[in-house]
């Protein structure tokens, strides 16, 4: 069988996992650059994609449109339109297993997520470094018959900022800092008594852009912005274009074990991560960062770490587990990379 000429590639979940693709389809658009990919994903990440030759994105609407059996019937009806030749099913979940038959592809190839070693990990057997995510969509690519070099990445340069953006960010000669201090799990979260240390330090030197979402979580970024000059809450300003604009304009992303952690490696930017209860061994770590940029927590005061592999289930006493994480380090790690 000739190899594929079109790949419909499916990656449907959170916004992290999404990023975590742009990396691998990036070295496979220079790798292979006359096979053309289409991307099955929420119309909202579509951003995420844009700086991506011969890679365009098709919507999924799965909260209405292409919600159910009967959605998912429909969706494979207009997909088949594209005639894709080949699928790399990035997502492994019961709605892409109805979709992929549906589609009557003749080539398939779909991610194998370690769940077996995973759960060693969770559960105390193993404690060591399983096989990245990159890798593991990667490994994808290379069963349709595309094997990926994923050890020289290319960036894309930093976008130039529209008046919008300058206005709220203004012009300085700092090095800017971007910290996004939530995650979706209590246990992934660095207390925030302590990050409002690490904000308030950081910014006597350097310009700090606050990242986040959510009501609750603008009242306490409007809070840290209140504390010093050179502190700016972003959540709630911009467009996701422009907030990738400027996130590509960091020096410093730093960040929970969470999807901002992945938006700014896609985009080449070095991320310091604190972790809790999850580990950067499950293989989640953002793309292309040494591994003394993730900052873990105190495993002798938290043996059973990592708890899950999402973060969403810890023992009592573990929920402010990245707290063991030292003020004193976490500032100093990211004073270091900028250095």
């Amino acid at each position: 069988m000739s190899k594929p000429k079109h790949i419909l590639v499916i990656r449907l979940s959170a916004m992290g996992d999404v990023a975590m693709t742009v990396p691998v389809l990036r070295a496979f658009t220079q790798q292979y650059p006359s096979v053309k990919i289409t991307v099955l994903t929420r119309a909202f990440f579509a951003p995420l994609f844009r700086d991506l030759k011969n890679v365009t994105v098709f919507p999924a609407d799965v909260k209405n449109k292409h919600k159910g059996l009967v959605g998912l019937y429909k969706l494979s009806r207009e997909l088949k339109k594209e005639n894709c030749d080949a699928i790399a099913d990035l997502h492994k979940v019961l709605r892409t297993k109805v979709l992929k038959p549906l589609l009557g592809v003749p080539k398939v190839a779909t991610v194998d997520k370690g769940r077996k070693a995973k759960k060693e990990l969770t559960q105390g057997k193993i404690f060591e470094p399983l096989k990245t995510t990159h890798q593991r969509y990667a490994d994808v690519f290379e069963t349709l018959g595309f094997p990926l070099d994923l050890s020289k990445p290319n960036y894309p340069i930093p976008e130039a900022l529209n008046p919008n953006v300058s206005r709220i960010i203004g012009s300085t000669n700092k090095k800017r800092i971007g910290i996004a201090p939530f995650a979706a799990h209590e246990g992934k979260k660095y207390p925030l008594e302590l990050m409002e240390q690490v904000v308030k330090e950081l910014s006597k030197d350097y310009q700090v852009l606050l990242f986040g979402g959510g009501k609750k979580e603008v009242q306490v970024l409007n809070y840290l912005e209140s504390e010093a000059d050179g502190i700016i809450n972003m959540a709630g300003k911009l467009s996701f274009n422009e907030e990738l604009d400027v996130i590509s304009n960091l020096d410093v992303m730093l960040s929970m074990d969470s999807g901002n952690a992945h938006l700014a490696a896609m985009l080449g930017v070095n991320v310091v991560t604190i972790w809790g209860v999850t580990h950067p061994f499950a293989g989640f770590a953002p793309f292309n960062q040494p591994a003394d940029y993730a900052l873990v927590a105190d495993r002798k005061l938290y043996p059973k770490i990592p708890t899950s592999i999402y973060g969403n289930k810890y023992p009592d006493g573990y929920k402010d587990a990245a707290g063991s994480v030292p003020v004193e380090r976490v500032v100093e790690k990211v004073r270091t990379v900028l250095r």
